[in-house]
């Protein structure tokens, strides 16, 4: 992420506004070309030797803040490792003990020191060669770090990360963000609220009309501890509200030395992109043969796969279908649990039969078991599968969880 003077913004009265780079612009595109082909070379490089070559680049007019600002971000895409076949410390101590006595018995014979000879003992005694002895002497230092890979992106993908980190960098010293999503899928919905768990954010779900939600999470700053690793969390959790179409962000932030209070505004219309992959919406192939497999072959019940999130117990849960018995107009929830989703299945059957009973049917992996040290005990609101859910099998306990007809397989 952006760092100290990299984080270009203006303040507007009380409002903070990031300085974003236009992503079509000549010029910064131009410049991000330049530093991407520095970082392509960087394999077996040191950090040091890195940064010679991106001072031609850099340069010290006007953009330069904007040409480091990019080259952090592309450093980030670097994984460096410290190039010693032992540690930097072991080979000091060797080193540094060897030379005293050298110095010591060069000053006695009134000759030069030699550098040549120490080295060539050190290597002897840790059957080393002397020029991996020199090398490794200063690894762990952050200059003589040595680039192992660079991960490639484009000019274009660079200025847009560049954008995203500038908003990214103001979310680290927000006292509180309140996010309002509409107009999405539940696949979507279900992305941003599992996001919020996986960064571990104190949040409160809100849910409004017409498939809205509001989103107040808490801000590092107003926190009593733990407020730079919350705060980082917070940040990352930026680009899953980028993958949503529609979404207006407030954060109040302070700002500065002097942390004054400001706000920062972030919405669709921006224009940010985020920069990681979209799940989100991806549908495993086992929910589609499911979801195929039983509208043609049972009778009976209407399967629809965009059912509306459910708050239950306080937090948001989007169950993947509703099951509609036709006949009788009486529903229930269905979700599909595989390898693709990792939870606490306890903790999540108890807090659903709390807050929903009678209302869900979970269909299980068999895989989960491998997972579950100890016996769980769940109740019939369970189907437990081993490759592909029965659509005949869900019906069949969806029957006994309503009390109604059991519906009949399609015929051919």
């Amino acid at each position: 992420m952006l760092v100290g003077k990299q984080v270009r913004v203006r303040s507007a009265k009380n409002r903070l506004v990031p300085l974003y780079l236009k992503v079509d612009s000549g010029e910064h595109l131009a410049a991000a070309r330049q530093l991407i082909a520095c970082y392509r070379l960087a394999a077996g490089r040191t950090r040091g030797e890195i940064e010679d070559d991106l001072k031609l680049v850099v340069g010290e007019g006007p953009g330069a803040l904007i040409h480091q600002g990019l080259a952090k971000l592309l450093e980030d895409r670097c994984e460096f490792e410290v190039a010693s076949e032992l540690t930097p410390e072991a080979l000091r101590e060797a080193v540094f003990e060897s030379a005293a006595k050298h110095r010591a018995d060069a000053a006695k014979a009134g000759v030069p020191f030699d550098r040549t000879a120490v080295l060539a003992e050190v290597s002897q005694l840790l059957a080393l060669a002397p020029e991996s002895v020199d090398r490794g002497l200063f690894a762990d230092l952050k200059n003589e770090q040595r680039a192992l890979t660079f991960d490639d992106c484009t000019p274009e993908f660079l200025l847009n990360r560049y954008n995203v980190a500038l908003a990214q960098a103001l979310l680290l010293r927000s006292t509180g963000m309140e996010v309002r999503v509409w107009g999405e899928t539940p696949a979507r919905f279900r992305q941003l609220f599992r996001a919020i768990k996986f960064h571990k954010l104190i949040a409160t779900i809100r849910n409004n009309d017409g498939n809205s939600y509001t989103i107040a999470l808490d801000g590092p700053l107003s926190l009593f501890s733990s407020t730079q690793k919350y705060g980082l969390q917070l940040a990352l959790f930026l680009p899953a509200i980028l993958h949503c179409k529609a979404f207006e962000l407030k954060a109040d932030v302070r700002w500065g030395a002097e942390r004054v209070d400001k706000t920062f505004l972030l919405s669709g219309v921006d224009g940010l992109k985020s920069h990681l992959p979209d799940f989100g919406v991806y549908t495993p192939r086992e929910i589609g043969h499911f979801e195929q497999n039983f509208r043609d072959s049972v009778e009976g019940w209407l399967l629809e796969s965009d059912p509306a999130p459910q708050t239950v117990e306080g937090t948001v849960w989007v169950p993947d279908f509703t099951l509609t018995h036709t006949a009788t107009g009486q529903s229930l929830f269905v979700e599909v649990l595989g390898f693709w989703r990792k939870m606490n299945i306890e903790a999540h059957y108890q807090r659903l039969k709390r807050g929903l009973p009678g209302k869900f049917l979970l269909v299980i992996s068999e895989a989960y078991r491998a997972d579950e040290t100890d016996e769980v005990t769940l109740g019939n609101e369970v189907y437990r599968y081993k490759r592909t859910p029965s659509a005949g099998e869900v019906a069949r306990i969806a029957t006994g969880l309503l009390g109604v007809t059991t519906g009949k397989k399609k015929k051919g």
